[in-house]
């Protein structure tokens, strides 16, 4: 069966909808909520976010290549991505791209602090990943569905935190989420079963790391340079495949 254009990539235009719209709703009760409410809700929003990087990060647990555990696998992809990333300056490009959107369109604030987190936190995770297979596979939405409803209750917090900026991650969502749909069908041989496949498992786990420190970012425990950390999403399948097939 060949899917058209709006098959594959449905679950993609949905997520952009629930996102802008709960960003409009964000909007709107910005002015309305006072700065304690505002604080509670984004200390409220930190915990849930690192409770979701933990159940991310415990798939890596899962995985095991020639008796080395997934996690020191991760270890190596996180400390890898993380070098490569800071070389590439992804950090400061993501913000640039933040930056200009701002100014752009007349942002005010913390737009591009909300840009940023935002497109993070809506891109990185399992569901995206699998929901993103799945939809460009077989035209099966009902994943990425469940993810634009998630993502379109948190952008409405968000938006009330950070403002306009939260609703520009479309962008990010359009070009990473609506590509790797498109993309799905090369790779249908490779992974036949996402859900139990240990590539897929350790990308979750690695990603599941960088939720994390999306959330410990929103408690202002520390200030960690999340982007910097993307290049470890492709070295964690490719340390996986060398490991179990040449070591």
């Amino acid at each position: 069966m060949t899917l058209d254009f709006w098959a594959k990539t449905s679950g993609t235009w949905i997520n952009i909808f629930t996102v802008l719209i709960g960003t409009s709703f964000g909007l709107i009760l910005k002015n309305r909520l006072s700065g304690k409410i505002q604080k509670i809700i984004t200390q409220g929003i930190g915990l849930v976010t690192i409770w979701i990087g933990v159940t991310m990060a415990n798939s890596m647990g899962k995985v095991t290549a020639r008796d080395i555990n997934g996690v020191v696998l991760g270890l190596v992809a996180i400390v890898l991505g993380a070098i490569v990333g800071e070389w590439l300056q992804i950090e400061e490009k993501l913000k640039a791209i933040g930056d200009f959107l701002k100014e752009k369109f007349r942002g005010q604030g913390l737009f591009t602090e909300g840009f940023v987190a935002s497109s993070l936190l809506f891109c990185v995770g399992p569901m995206t990943l699998i929901g993103c297979l799945k939809n460009g596979l077989s035209g099966d939405d009902t994943l990425l569905i469940i993810k634009a409803t998630m993502d379109g209750i948190v952008s409405i917090a968000l938006a009330n935190i950070y403002g306009i900026g939260v609703g520009f991650s479309i962008i990010v969502l359009l070009v990473y989420q609506g590509g790797l749909s498109l993309l799905a069908g090369l790779v249908a041989d490779a992974i036949p079963e996402p859900n139990n496949d240990p590539h897929v498992l350790i990308i979750s786990g690695v990603g599941g790391l960088m939720i994390m420190a999306i959330g410990l970012n929103l408690l202002e425990i520390t200030k960690i340079r999340v982007a910097s950390f993307l290049p470890a999403i492709a070295f964690a399948p490719l340390i996986y495949y060398l490991v179990s097939r040449y070591f």
